[in-house]
C-alpha cells in the first residue's frame, strides 16, 4: 500500500498542475467525509468518558503520595497546539520544543503539555490511521519533491480546523479535544483534588491549533476550577468560540504574517463592526489584546517559532519568548536572559 502511494505521488510530479488538480479532490473529499470520524468517536464514548460528569471529585488526589510535593508547587500547566501542517502528537520541531523548555525554566510552577494532536477528536496522530497511514508516512519520510506534499496534510488538518468551527460538530468535535487536553494533563503531571494555589490554564496554539484551542476553553472551563488564557501566535480563527470564557485572549501577529490576515475577512465575527460578536465583546470588555510580535511571517525558519535570526543575536522564536514572557498575565517569574536560542 505504501509503494502504491509512493509511485502515484511520484507519477504526479510532472507538473504543478497535477499536484493541484489532486489537492482540489483531495479538498472535496475531506470536505464531505471529515464530520464522519468526528460523529463515531462521539457515538463510541460513554457520558461519564465525555467528560459531562466530570467533577474535581474525579480528579486524583495528591494527598499522601510521593509527588505532593512537587505538585503543591504546580499550579499551571500550558497546553501548546501546533499549526495546521502537523502530522503527529511527536512532531514538535527544535524550535516549539526550546520554546516551551524556556517557558517552563521562566516559570518553574508550569508545567508543558506538549502531545495533544488538535487534528483529532479521539487525539489520534495521522500515523494511527489504518487507511490512509501510509500515504501520511510516505510524505513524512521523503525528501525533495514529495516532501512538498505535505500540502495534503495542510488539507485535512484544515477541515479539522473547519469542523472545530462549524456551529453543527464543533460542539462536538471541541468536547474531544477538550476531554484530551484534560487527560494529558493529568499525565504530566497529576491534576490536584484540592489544589493548594488556583490552577492556571495556558492555551498557547500556531495558526489553526488556535481555533481548537478556543473551542475547547468553555469545557475546559465547566470541568476546572482555573482560569483559562489563551495565547494566539498567528493564529486563525472565526471570533466566536471561547471569547467572554477565557479570562483573556492574546493575539500575537507578525508583520510579515499574510495568512494571519485571512481570518478578519472570512469570519464575520472579526469584522469590527459585528459588534455583538464574542470577539468584539471581548474586546471592549478589555478580554482580547491583540498586538505585533516583530518581523514574523506566519511559520518555517523565519516563523514565530523559527531558528533564524531576526535581529543580532536574537532568533525569531526568543522574540516570541520575549513577547509571550512579557504579557502580564504571568502571575511570578524571574529575569532571565531571553536570547540565547539554538542555531540550524
Amino acid at each position: 500500500m505504501a509503494n502504491l502511494l509512493k509511485q502515484l505521488l511520484l507519477r504526479l510530479a510532472g507538473g504543478t498542475s497535477k499536484l493541484l488538480t489532486v489537492a482540489a479532490v483531495v479538498l472535496l473529499f475531506w470536505g464531505t467525509f471529515a464530520p464522519v470520524g468526528t460523529l463515531v468517536w462521539w457515538l463510541n464514548q460513554s457520558t461519564e468518558s465525555l467528560g459531562k460528569q466530570r467533577q474535581p471529585k474525579q480528579l486524583p488526589t495528591n494527598e499522601g503520595t510521593a509527588s505532593t510535593a512537587r505538585s503543591s508547587n504546580i499550579n499551571c500547566y500550558i497546553i501548546y497546539l501546533p499549526g495546521v501542517g502537523d502530522f503527529s502528537t511527536n512532531q514538535l520541531t527544535s524550535g516549539e520544543e526550546w520554546f516551551l523548555d524556556q517557558l517552563v525554566r521562566l516559570h518553574p510552577n508550569c508545567v508543558a503539555v506538549r502531545d495533544v494532536f488538535p487534528y483529532s477528536a479521539e487525539n489520534k496522530d495521522l500515523g494511527g490511521q489504518r487507511f490512509l497511514s501510509p500515504l501520511w508516512h510516505a510524505i513524512g519520510r521523503e525528501d525533495g519533491w514529495l516532501k512538498n506534499a505535505d500540502v495534503l496534510i495542510k488539507i485535512r488538518n484544515l477541515w479539522r480546523l473547519a469542523i472545530s468551527a462549524d456551529d453543527r460538530y464543533g460542539p462536538v468535535y471541541n468536547q474531544g479535544i477538550a476531554d484530551a487536553i484534560l487527560e494529558r494533563m493529568n499525565t504530566v503531571q497529576p491534576i490536584a483534588r484540592n489544589p493548594q494555589q488556583p490552577l492556571n490554564l495556558v492555551l498557547i496554539g500556531t495558526s489553526g491549533g488556535v481555533q481548537v484551542a478556543l473551542g475547547a476553553v468553555p469545557y475546559l472551563d465547566r470541568w476546572l476550577e482555573a482560569r483559562v488564557t489563551v495565547v494566539s501566535l498567528g493564529g486563525a480563527f472565526n471570533g466566536e468560540e471561547g471569547f467572554g470564557i477565557a479570562d483573556h485572549v492574546y493575539h500575537l501577529y507578525g508583520e510579515r504574517d499574510w495568512i494571519e490576515n485571512i481570518g478578519p475577512v472570512v469570519f464575520p465575527s472579526r469584522w469590527r463592526w459585528s459588534f455583538a460578536s464574542p470577539l468584539n465583546q471581548a474586546r471592549q470588555q478589555g478580554q482580547y489584546t491583540a498586538l505585533s510580535s516583530g518581523n514574523h511571517a506566519h511559520d518555517g525558519d523565519e516563523g514565530y517559532l523559527g531558528l533564524a535570526i531576526a535581529e543580532p543575536k536574537t532568533t525569531f522564536v526568543a522574540l516570541t519568548l520575549q513577547k509571550v514572557h512579557q504579557l502580564p498575565f504571568w502571575k511570578t517569574s524571574t529575569r532571565r536572559d531571553l536570547n540565547h536560542a539554538p542555531r540550524e
